[in-house]
């Protein structure tokens, strides 16, 4: 099957190997043309494209695009370069980690082109090219049949799935990444408090991570993840602790708010992120002043702490 693939970062890139690998045509395109040049370089049968029109150029209609991008403006601005480019019964597929609510509006606009829009919610991170990517996929059914053959490959065996229609495969993303944040909290604050108690002084902690994983109830992929970053670093000290995030959490919290369902673990997850960016918080000194205030408790003063850093 060909598929012409936008955007060759760590996911993108090796999306289009594992396709690549399975026997489909690909037509890739990536702003520098570096990456694009090494997919042709390592797969003869890879197609280079140095602009979107020699992509769309080479792609046999009915067209299938699928953009790799960052969330946010730049996928916005590709669909209107593509609205433009692409034809009549052709195939646009966003597989980034976009909001659903955008997803309703962009199938809508390109409705009116007679371009059909599929979103792709993709699981699987660096470790896709060798596990396969678990794929959400919202739009319309027959769509969704349509890139069947590029969803198996892409896949894990009964990886895929389809969601419902436009906006459901990033929704159901959105909310895995907002479970994700919760298992990841629950994972730091466990392992946390054997590293800071005395009766967990002896143990070692990636050996402990790989133990929890052969049978027991709390196993899992992160345990895994866990476990290959404390045998690198078993006290985490090269790691500043300074936690991002990529905007889903923020978006699960909002619909849960939206949907009135409580969601006190998921929100908390993601408080103790923004939480991790306060190198002086203001909160902090206010609890320590009004200790002093009601309890007369000792307060440190900022030389001190400064001090102590």
């Amino acid at each position: 099957m060909q598929i012409g693939m936008v955007g060759l970062g760590k996911m993108g890139m090796n999306m289009a190997r594992r396709l690549l690998q399975d026997g489909h045509e690909v037509v890739a395109y990536n702003r520098s043309p570096a990456q694009t040049d090494a997919l042709a370089k390592e797969y003869g049968g890879a197609i280079a494209a140095h602009t979107l029109e020699e992509l769309v150029e080479a792609l046999e209609p009915p067209r299938l695009v699928w953009l790799m991008l960052p969330a946010g403006q730049i996928v916005e601005e590709h669909i209107v370069l593509f609205t433009n480019l692409l034809s009549r019964g052709d195939v646009l597929i966003d597989g980034g980690n976009s909001r659903f609510r955008d997803d309703i509006r962009r199938a809508r606009q390109l409705k009116k082109h007679g371009l059909h829009y599929v979103d792709a919610g993709v699981s699987g991170g660096i470790w896709g090219l060798e596990i396969g990517y678990c794929t959400m996929v919202g739009g319309e059914r027959d769509m969704f049949e349509l890139l069947t053959p590029l969803l198996t490959s892409l896949a894990p065996e009964n990886g895929f799935m389809y969601c419902g229609s436009h906006g459901a495969g990033h929704f159901v993303k959105m909310v895995h990444n907002g479970i994700e944040y919760g298992m990841m909290q629950a994972y730091a604050e466990g392992f946390a408090l054997l590293d800071g108690s005395e009766y967990g002084k002896g143990l070692e902690l990636s050996e402990l991570a790989k133990l929890w994983n052969q049978g027991s109830v709390i196993r899992s992929w992160l345990l895994e993840l866990t476990e290959n970053a404390l045998e690198r670093d078993p006290h985490l000290i090269n790691i500043a602790p300074y936690v991002e995030d990529s905007g889903e959490g923020r978006w699960t919290v909002e619909e849960a708010v939206r949907s009135a369902v409580p969601a006190p673990v998921l929100t908390l997850a993601l408080m103790e992120r923004f939480r991790s960016r306060q190198s002086n918080s203001f909160a902090d000194r206010l609890l320590s002043a009004l200790r002093n205030e009601f309890g007369g408790h000792a307060v440190r003063s900022a030389e001190d702490g400064a001090a102590d850093d």
